[in-house]
């Protein structure tokens, strides 16, 4: 048994170190990407004019005016005194073509306050520039920037969704490697007092510092990735769950309990690279959705509107803009309208609904460590350096161990025959 754990540990250990280690370096910068991407973009983020906000609307409008090719599918709701707002755009179709216009960006600065339009840049785009690097790190951290094909933006998805679901199973395999041999046999505790149990398995939480080498690499790998074990578990299990949401947790989750289905379950997207036009415009939606909140006793105020073209409804947020970073969600309301009839397809409320759907929405908060709010943040960069260390130990030890074993291979093949018969 032992003998088989330790080969499905290796390979599949092996098989998913490179995606553990860009997701582990990426995982500890983006706990702060708002930061440093306000800090690196300063000239984008940061406004000078004072005064009474713009109607959202009217911010809209100016960002489409500035660039008749392009139309908003993101705008705020809600601004901070200094800051501007953001706003993301699709391209609109040229008639001269049939096809959407390039851009070259899709998502727009805006001062809130006087409508200037401050600046632009492609959050998709694959550039390390100072403009683009946060986006650029947040999209290969969740989906390794894989584009679109075979029909499906959600390849990259699918991809880390998988290496997660191994890495989830892997760490109960790296877990039982552990444990000392007589305590797998002996499973019983009358077999042995509880305390020799941990003399016996006491070694292994341990790192010999002083060791150097070969055998404190050893000892990263197996004392820090014990003393982590539980973190782990938590971050590979969100993982999985978040990039394979729709294809198999969500699904899993309301065979096992009941569950209150969103617009990912009810409303199917059309082709990739279409639309679905809507019949109602950000104005009209927004004062439905504010009444319909009314009447829920909602008190978080609007946030932000997003019309997703593919589904044709519109996901109309509410939460507070100063304090939104820290939340990852629990602290975020969504009412899902359809863009057609106005009709409510379904809502979201944190911390309501069944017990599957507050387990479903402690998903994104518990992965990113922001339900414990800074400390949790501070974890999560910390645990994203070890997780790479841990895979860059891992490479190191099997790439011993196959040294040694294939300097054992030659050795035996240029022994001499009579050697070998003795």
């Amino acid at each position: 048994m032992r003998a088989f754990a330790t080969a499905v540990h290796r390979w599949a250990g092996l098989a998913v170190a490179l995606f553990l280690i860009v997701s582990g370096l990426t995982g500890a910068v983006i706990s702060w990407d708002h930061e440093i991407d306000g800090w690196l973009n300063r000239k984008l983020y940061d406004t000078t004019a004072r005064g009474p906000f713009k109607d959202p609307f009217e911010l809209a409008a100016a960002v489409e005016r500035h660039d008749p090719r392009a139309r908003v599918a993101y705008l705020p709701l809600g601004f901070e005194e200094g800051h501007a707002a953001g706003y993301f755009v699709q391209p609109r179709t040229d008639p001269a073509t049939g096809k959407p216009y390039r851009l070259g960006y899709n998502q727009v600065f805006v001062d809130p306050v006087t409508a200037e339009v401050r600046g632009q840049r492609d959050a998709s785009a694959v550039s390390l520039r100072p403009e683009t690097l946060m986006p650029f790190l947040r999209k290969l951290h969740y989906m390794l920037h894989v584009p679109a094909m075979w029909g499906s933006d959600r390849i990259g998805w699918w991809i880390m969704g998988t290496v997660a679901l191994v890495w989830l199973l892997d760490s109960f395999v790296a877990l039982y490697l552990t444990m000392p041999r007589r305590l797998r046999r002996s499973v019983q505790p009358e077999h042995r007092p509880p305390a020799a149990w941990w003399q016996r398995w006491k070694p292994a939480w341990t790192v010999r510092w002083a060791a150097g080498g070969y055998k404190l690499n050893f000892d990263l790998h197996r004392g820090v990735g014990l003393w982590i074990w539980l973190l782990i578990v938590v971050i590979a299990f969100t993982s999985f769950s978040l990039n394979l949401y729709k294809e198999v947790f969500y699904p899993v989750l309301s065979l096992v309990s009941k569950t209150t289905p969103g617009p990912s379950a009810l409303v199917p997207l059309a082709p990739l690279g279409t639309r679905i036009e809507p019949t109602i415009g950000f104005r009209e939606v927004v004062a439905q959705a504010d009444a319909q909140a009314r009447r829920r006793g909602w008190t978080t105020p609007l946030g932000g509107v997003f019309y997703n073209a593919r589904g044709g409804f519109y996901n109309v947020s509410f939460f507070d803009h100063a304090t939104h970073d820290d939340s990852d969600g629990m602290g975020l309301s969504n009412l899902y309208i359809d863009g057609r009839d106005g009709h409510v397809i379904s809502s979201n409320r944190p911390w309501h609904g069944t017990a599957a759907d507050v387990f479903a929405q402690l998903q994104l908060p518990l992965h990113g460590g922001r339900i414990l709010g800074l400390p949790g943040r501070i974890l999560m960069s910390v645990m994203g350096l070890l997780v790479a260390m841990l895979s860059v130990t891992g490479i190191v030890i099997w790439a011993r161990k196959r040294r040694s074993r294939v300097l054992q291979q030659r050795q035996r093949r240029m022994a001499p025959p009579t050697a070998a018969k003795a």
